[in-house]
């Protein structure tokens, strides 16, 4: 395993991609509602990057080793979609938790973040879900530091998400990220504290768990990309890119439409 050092100017440049990955989300946010396909929020959110932002959707066409190239350029996950949803005809209706995946390439360099949306009135259940993961992503950010352990990212992100009855899914990780979209390190998160490389400062990756309402077991569907339940339970993810800082870390997605909690969350 290779980590990568950031230097001060990739890090400015990171700045920039993340800010603007979590700027989609912000102006996508009006649009997720009852009535909406997947396609459309595509759409969208691909016209934004390219002749908004002047930014590549990274999704688009990536192809990492025994995939077919993704076809779309944001990850459309919706109810018992784990991750990489692709977008297409399905209709968003009231009820629907979808998770809305977004990562840019700006001057060569990646911002990657994902949020949590409930179209219409979610049920207690659903909102009860998209909480607990995201005060899961919030627990692994806050023990950043440098001196501390990656398994102390995954630890305290499995213990509270088996705390309140959930499951950890397993197979797919939080990524180091820079001028590539996936680099080392991968970021389980589940483990043991204690354990894994030491953090330093200008490590960069991504926090974003993967909490299942029943259990962790999935499945790819017929796609190539889609990732579900197997069980059928509802899944949640939330995503935020990290810097390791000297005194312990910096969230490069931060938008000004990132709240210390979303309004549906009491």
């Amino acid at each position: 395993m290779s980590i990568s050092i950031k230097t001060p100017e990739e890090i400015e440049k990171m700045r920039v991609a993340g800010r603007l990955a979590g700027e989609v989300l912000d102006y996508i946010e009006p649009f997720v509602k009852t009535g909406v396909t997947t396609e459309e929020l595509d759409r969208l959110c691909h016209d934004y990057m390219v002749n908004v932002q002047g930014c590549i959707p990274a999704p688009l066409n990536y192809a990492p080793s025994g995939y077919n190239p993704y076809p779309k350029s944001i990850c459309t996950s919706v109810n018992q979609q784990v991750c990489h949803g692709v977008p297409g005809d399905r209709v968003l209706k009231s009820g629907d938790i979808i998770n809305l995946d977004i990562t840019t390439i700006k001057d060569g360099y990646h911002g990657d973040t994902s949020r949590m949306f409930i179209v219409g009135e979610g049920s207690i259940q659903a909102k009860r879900l998209c909480e607990i993961t995201f005060e899961c992503m919030w627990l692994g950010i806050s023990v950043v530091r440098p001196g501390a352990h990656l398994g102390d990212i995954g630890a305290v992100i499995q213990k509270h998400a088996e705390k309140n009855g959930y499951s950890v899914v397993r197979e797919f990780c939080g990524h180091g990220i820079g001028a590539k979209f996936h680099e080392d390190p991968q970021v389980l998160h589940y483990g043991k504290a204690g354990t894994g490389p030491r953090l330093e400062p200008g490590m960069m990756f991504t926090i974003e768990p993967m909490i299942n309402a029943g259990k962790a077991a999935i499945r790819e569907m017929a796609d190539g990309w889609t990732i579900v339940t197997k069980d059928r339970s509802l899944s949640a993810q939330w995503e935020h890119t990290i810097l390791v800082t000297e005194t312990g870390y910096e969230v490069m997605t931060q938008s000004a439409g990132c709240r210390p909690k979303p309004d549906w969350i009491q």
